[in-house]
């Protein structure tokens, strides 16, 4: 019980803190993708823009709600993993810009890897199912 609460505390706090990139992101699209995109030569600018901005923002509902969290991890995880990319290629090995990317990167794979917990809806669900 208690290593499920620190899964909800885990995906709580990724949640949260994230989930305000993303919509940041929807505020001036094109200035993220100039800022972040068009320096990695990704095709699309745009569109995979908002992918990013959706990934944060829906990975982040899920994981707060524990409604598919693995998927929501998933999603972040991607989207973090470009972020990771970028920071090296434009800055090197800056540990001031790559700590709280690699500590979302890891909270989210150990989402991933775990699911969710006691104390997010999958769980209840796959408990409501199995008594069905």
């Amino acid at each position: 019980m208690i290593g499920s609460l620190g899964f909800l505390l885990l995906r709580l706090s990724i949640g949260i803190m994230l989930i305000h990139h993303g919509y940041e992101k929807l505020d001036n699209i094109e200035n993220f993708a100039d800022a972040f995109v068009r320096p990695l030569h990704l095709p699309f600018p745009i569109l995979l823009s908002y992918l990013a901005a959706a990934s944060e923002i829906v990975g982040s509902w899920l994981l707060i709600t524990g409604l598919g969290a693995r998927l929501g991890a998933l999603a972040i995880l991607g989207t973090v993993s470009f972020g990771i990319y970028h920071a090296i290629m434009t800055s090197g090995f800056n540990i001031y810009l790559l700590e709280l990317l690699v500590l979302y990167w890891g909270g989210s794979a150990c989402v991933l890897l775990n699911g969710g917990g006691k104390f997010a809806l999958d769980h209840l669900i796959s408990l409501r199912l199995s008594h069905d």
